[in-house]
């Protein structure tokens, strides 16, 4: 399981006629496996969507809903769950899902629960945007050894390291997570600093067409952000071609995805946290034994779903409490397509808190004015945020939240996120109208 931090499915050429990407390696992928087009985030932040997936279960559930608390050690898994069916569970690259106070526990995570059972190989950082820059910091072997790098970039670094694993003896089945960093921004100079080899390379980049009639910062941004997505693309280049190289391809299921997307400070003046498409929505590509249908999968699914989805993969059961569910029928069987509930529950904190509801034509998204920031891990009662028509209008520029003639639909939805928050084990909620405009 490959994660790219913060990348948008827009910029990858299998999903969209974006002139400027550069992903032949995502999109060979695509072509042979199956493209999930419809992936959403279930909490649009770094911290929360990881222990969500690693989890299959929502944000509240995990002990992460915001950044610096601790994954529930009590709770099964993606790696657990692998371990406990015979495989190593191994993990390279950015952490973030054990405590921390944004200046200490940034490194290094000693052997023990904090690791959430990747208790095989663990090597990187905790928060690595803190401790790093793109062409050096520190990195820590499994050991605890700092064997940071310099004069190489972080993608080919942390890639190469995932490279040696994969070529080392295995008597074992193995589960990797390989999670980037990159495209997300370098925190502490506020850019997207791609490699050298691509910098100036996108000096008159395609503009997806929900950012161009915006504010935010998108006009200097993005020809850094391209250069990283096609650092990515490398990575995959690359990781596929050791497999092939090692003899493992053939068996190995492999999975891109992301945390979150990137709304280029276009919405609510945040990079990710909105209900925006541009925050929630996330590239889902997956090939592999029992994967390699050459499909392209419209129905809405969402992060929870990906343990799963990889444990069904391998032939094995998902532990119970898991809110998600397994992927692979909907590649397998054109009656469970029509079947599958399209519709994805999401979680926001640190900016409002919210909740939404992501379905084939619908976003409605619902907040507590009340909490500061969105530092509140729940409430007892929201009010109407924000309704989009996904089908009229996908890039989201018309709020119809409060509009008489979408009254109805607007009921129907409320109705839907109030059921769907106590599903998701949250305390029952009330979500109050917006005035209608005469």
């Amino acid at each position: 399981m490959i994660c790219a931090d913060q990348f948008r499915p827009d910029f990858l050429g299998a999903n969209h006629k974006n002139s400027s990407a550069k992903t032949p390696h995502i999109d060979a992928l695509a072509e042979r496996g199956i493209n999930f087009s419809q992936c959403m985030s279930n909490q649009p932040l770094c911290s929360p969507s990881r222990a969500s997936f690693l989890t299959g279960r929502y944000a509240t559930e995990t002990g992460v809903w915001r950044l610096g608390l601790e994954l529930n050690h009590a709770l099964p898994t993606i790696a657990t769950e692998f371990r406990k069916n015979g495989y190593t569970a191994n993990f390279i690259g950015k952490w973030h899902v054990s405590a921390t106070d944004g200046k200490t526990n940034l490194g290094w995570i000693p052997p023990g629960p904090s690791r959430g059972g990747f208790d095989d190989l663990w090597e990187g950082a905790n928060v690595l945007e803190l401790v790093s820059h793109p062409y050096e910091g520190s990195y820590w072997d499994n050991d605890g050894k700092n064997i940071g790098f310099k004069d190489e970039y972080r993608v080919d670094f942390i890639t190469n390291r995932a490279v040696h694993f994969v070529e080392r003896p295995h008597d074992k089945p193995w589960l990797l997570f390989l999670s980037q960093l990159e495209p997300h921004h370098q925190n502490d100079v506020d850019e997207f600093v791609p490699p050298r080899r691509y910098e100036g390379k996108y000096t008159d980049p395609y503009i997806p067409t929900d950012l161009r009639n915006l504010p935010g910062n998108w006009r200097s941004r993005i020809p850094g952000y391209y250069g990283c997505v096609q650092a990515i693309d490398d990575c995959i280049g690359t990781m596929v071609a050791a497999l092939e190289r090692t003899g493992q391809l053939d068996n190995t299921i492999i999975l891109f995805f992301s945390d979150h997307g990137c709304t280029f400070r276009t919405r609510m003046g945040e990079y990710k946290r909105s209900p925006h498409e541009s925050s929630i929505r996330v590239p889902f590509v997956i090939a592999g034994p029992g994967f390699d249908r050459s499909a392209v999968i419209d129905e809405v699914v969402s992060l929870v779903d990906l343990m799963p989805t990889l444990l069904d993969g391998a032939g094995l059961p998902a532990p119970a409490g898991t809110r998600g569910k397994s992927l692979k029928t909907l590649g397998d069987d054109s009656r469970a397509r029509k079947a599958w509930n399209s519709t994805a529950f999401f979680q926001i904190s640190q900016s409002i808190c919210g909740r939404g509801i992501r379905t084939r034509d619908w976003c409605y998204c619902a907040f507590d004015p009340a909490v500061k920031n969105g530092n509140a891990e729940n409430s007892a009662t929201y009010q109407d945020f924000a309704l989009y028509s996904i089908a009229t209008d996908p890039d989201e520029l018309l709020n119809l939240i409060g509009r008489p003639e979408y009254r109805e639909i607007a009921n129907q939805l409320r109705a839907e996120l109030i059921s769907r928050i106590t599903e998701a084990g949250e305390p029952e909620a009330t979500i109050a109208p917006i005035h209608y405009f005469a």
